[in-house]
């Protein structure tokens, strides 16, 4: 088996039904007790067990102690380490291909409260009205408060065409949301793109799933014909991705750097953990699949000047291939300051169709630059002016987030340039419709048009 196949997963929370999709491991040939087991905490432990099997108010059964004795272990490490059940492990193994039952939020957990991380664009919860920073305190009659994020994502899950109240804390608003969603199979659109005017093209990855690479490859050919020659300039959208899989971040890098070009390494405590991977196919092309669609894509993509966008909802995958880009100065990165989800979740299967989801490994660029916890500065600022400013500081972060694993680097960043929206000047109580990225009003995606066709006039002086 590949190393790569034995690595870990790029996601940064759990969704609510669910899309969190990452490399599964298959371990059960490696050892895994490296050490003798601790006689005086196993001592403990198995008081704590007795007391609670004589003395607990009802019968508790050995499982469910078992089970949360698991969780705990697991919770208490960092906010993406997990146990699945189940259902959880079944939900992840579906996510990967792009189409999962539930109501498309990416969330965690927040001072005993669901927190939205962002919403999943065209799936319920993103339709319905859901938030960036919602904080979830009821679903449906039952608080939220006391329960597990596990526990949160099984009730968010359910029949397709049944419906479920949540209800909201949401800044500046005085008093709850209640918002009801309909759930659905949820079928996400990784790529989506679109010829923006002659010579300039624009693609968005939602998510970075199983085909995501396929279909890029697809989408930037189709704008090279349509255009009837080279592109002038392409934006290459990453706002509000969550993340995916490795493999699809490696593949969308791969479109754009050199073959062999470096786009990631990874280091942990074993050896399965330490891995370089480069824009070759061993790296981006899954299981049996051996046709190489990156040889399909049109030479000129390779040299196109390129902006990319990202903010502070681009996580993980998106941060990796932000950052190779920008390592290899191969595209302008305009925005605001991604996530900072750097870290590598591996998935152990334990043979009885559960899972544990565990941090193995730090991610850092081609430079050596550590995502974890700190993300990717734009090389340009760019304000979305449907964000107000204390919509931004109180945007939660991979470095907000309790218990989250350091950045063992924290390199100096320089101070990015500044594009100012015209919204600075406006009144914090005045508010604009949200942005819907790739339209007319797209601010940040404007200003990017603006930079690549400056790029072009300078080119030709």
């Amino acid at each position: 088996m590949r190393r790569m196949e034995k690595a870990g997963l790029v996601g940064f929370g759990l969704v609510a039904g669910v899309a969190l999709s990452l490399h599964f491991a298959a371990l059960a040939d490696k050892e895994t007790l490296v050490s003798p087991l601790p006689i005086e905490e196993l001592r403990a432990f198995t008081e704590v067990f007795g007391h609670i099997k004589n003395s607990y108010v009802e019968p508790v059964s050995d499982q469910k102690l078992f089970t949360e004795a698991i969780n705990g272990m697991l919770n208490g490490l960092d906010p993406h380490s997990a146990y699945l059940d189940a259902d959880a492990f079944k939900d992840l193994q579906v996510g990967t291909q792009g189409e999962f039952g539930g109501l498309g939020i990416e969330v965690g957990m927040e001072d005993g409260l669901v927190k939205v991380i962002s919403p999943i664009e065209d799936t319920p919860a993103y339709l319905a009205g859901v938030k960036s920073g919602d904080l979830i305190l009821k679903l449906d009659d039952a608080l939220v408060k006391g329960m597990s994020l596990n526990d949160a994502v099984k009730r968010m899950r359910g029949k397709p065409g049944s419906k479920i109240v949540l209800t909201i804390l949401r800044k500046n608003e005085l008093k709850p949301l209640t918002i009801t969603v309909v759930r659905a199979v949820i079928k996400v659109q990784s790529v989506k793109a679109k010829l923006a005017e002659p010579g300039y093209g624009f693609v968005r990855i939602t998510q970075f799933q199983e085909h995501t690479g396929e279909n890029l490859a697809t989408a930037l050919d189709k704008l090279v014909k349509e255009n009837k020659g080279a592109l002038s300039g392409l934006v290459l959208d990453l706002r509000n991705d969550p993340g995916g899989l490795l493999d699809g971040a490696v593949a969308v890098s791969a479109a754009f750097l050199a073959k062999d070009a470096l786009v990631v390494y990874t280091e942990g405590r074993t050896e399965d953990a330490k891995m370089r991977l480069t824009a070759s196919p061993e790296y981006y092309l899954r299981g049996s699949n051996k046709n190489d669609y990156i040889k399909n894509i049109p030479a000129s993509i390779k040299s196109v000047p390129l902006v990319v966008l990202v903010n502070g909802g681009s996580a993980s995958a998106s941060e990796i291939v932000a950052g190779a880009l920008q390592d290899h100065k191969r595209g302008v990165i305009m925005g605001t300051q991604t996530f900072g989800k750097g870290s590598v979740q591996t998935v152990l299967p334990l043979g009885n169709s559960t899972a544990i989801k565990l941090t193995t490994a730090r991610y850092y660029t081609p430079g050596g630059r550590s995502i974890q916890a700190k993300g990717i500065v734009p090389d340009i600022l760019a304000d979305d002016p449907s964000t107000s400013a204390s919509d931004n500081l109180f945007r939660l972060r991979e470095a907000d987030l309790e218990k989250h694993l350091a950045n063992d680097k924290q390199p100096e960043e320089k101070t990015p340039n500044t594009v100012k929206s015209d919204s600075s000047t406006k009144s914090n109580t005045e508010k604009l419709p949200p942005t819907e990225y790739g339209s007319k009003n797209d601010y940040q995606l404007n200003q990017a048009f603006n930079l690549l066709k400056g790029m072009k006039i300078l080119q030709g002086k």
